[in-house]
């Protein structure tokens, strides 16, 4: 018994150490459980998916390993993704926040509707606001932003001829953020809300006249079956989010952070060049061509006439920044009018009433 008490505390002592060093040998590993956008536009494919699946095992030599699944594929709206990494269900989502503007309406704000005509403007506008939506995702989701990157650009498609902004009026047209519903009122038309999988058999029994979507989904998703003009004001660019569980971010080691940092960093830029490729491509595409990715849609492409950029100039100074400011409030407002407003020249401010 003696002998048992002389060494059961050095002994259970290594066994601690032991148990902990294997502890720690375990958990190297760091498992990161990713949600994507939907599985067939391809930022999922070429960027999302490969990122989390592959190139983030890689380039770590195993100590992160990325598990992601699109939220299509998972059942989920999108709306609600950013509650389920609050809550720790995924450590990291993709997803646009126009889909999380019913916890603020600040997020809306690097995006607003038709503002921004260039990708190369609109790179400028998420740089300016990043800061801001920095602190919305902290603040709201207790998430960490990494990145913020575009979707090809969002356009008008319709399914008969439209050669102006002026013939957009009494037309019932396919929305899914509040401010496209709001650059729809501002022309004369009629939002309507349709989910983008019923698009073309909506246009096509005359649910809505025109839908507006981006230029690749509408090549890939064939609405030039059903659709003979695209207006090519762009409405919109579909920004979106890749944010991070702050819990989960605060596990990794200082280099492990920094890596992520700049593989994160190396993946918003190529997303930036791909979809301003994917514009030209799928534009060519849905019209006559030349297209090497599939058959040409032959569609009639309108582009914006300057009269219909003074048009657009004053649905976004009278309808567009006052609507947004009146939802966001002075403050959110001001911010705004700090960062994106010095970019594009513009005020957000609410109406009087």
């Amino acid at each position: 018994m003696k002998i048992i008490k002389k060494y059961s505390a050095p002994f259970l002592f290594c066994l601690i150490i032991a148990g902990f060093s294997n502890f720690l040998a375990a958990n190297d590993t760091v498992i990161i459980k990713a949600v994507g956008t939907w599985d067939y536009f391809t930022n999922y494919q070429k960027h999302e998916g490969p990122f989390w699946n592959k190139r983030i095992a890689q380039v770590s030599d195993g100590q992160i390993i990325g598990e992601i699944k699109p939220h299509t594929e998972l059942g989920l709206q999108g709306y609600e993704i950013m509650r389920l990494v609050k809550n720790g269900v995924f450590d990291f989502a993709f997803g646009l926040p126009g889909y999380v503007v019913p916890e603020s309406e600040i997020f809306e704000g690097a995006d607003l509707s038709s503002l921004v005509q260039n990708i190369d403007v609109q790179k400028q506008v998420a740089h300016a606001y990043f800061p801001t939506l920095e602190r919305a995702f902290a603040e709201k989701y207790n998430a960490k932003l990494m990145m913020l990157y575009p979707f090809p650009s969002q356009m008008l498609w319709c399914s008969r001829k439209v050669s102006s902004i002026e013939d957009l009026k009494g037309k019932r047209i396919r929305v899914f953020l509040t401010t496209l519903g709001d650059f729809v009122e501002g022309v004369g038309a009629i939002p309507v809300s349709v989910p983008y999988n019923d698009v073309p058999e909506a246009l096509e029994k005359g649910i809505v006249d025109c839908v507006i979507t981006g230029t690749m989904s509408a090549y890939t998703s064939k609405l030039y079956k059903v659709a003979s003009h695209g207006f090519t004001l762009r409405v919109g660019w579909g920004l979106a989010f890749g944010a991070m569980n702050m819990s989960k971010w605060n596990v990794l080691s200082s280099e492990q952070k920094t890596l992520l940092k700049n593989e994160i960093a190396v993946l918003t830029e190529s997303m930036w060049q791909e979809t301003a490729k994917e514009d030209a491509v799928a534009l060519a595409c849905l019209s006559e061509g030349p297209c090497n990715i599939g058959e040409a849609g032959n569609m009639v492409l309108v582009e914006p006439s300057k009269a219909d950029l003074v048009v657009r100039n004053k649905i976004a100074t009278d309808v567009i920044l006052p609507r947004w400011a009146e939802r966001c409030g002075p403050e959110c407002a001001a911010n705004w009018n700090r960062t994106v407003g010095k970019i594009l020249d513009l005020r957000a401010e609410a109406k009087a009433r």
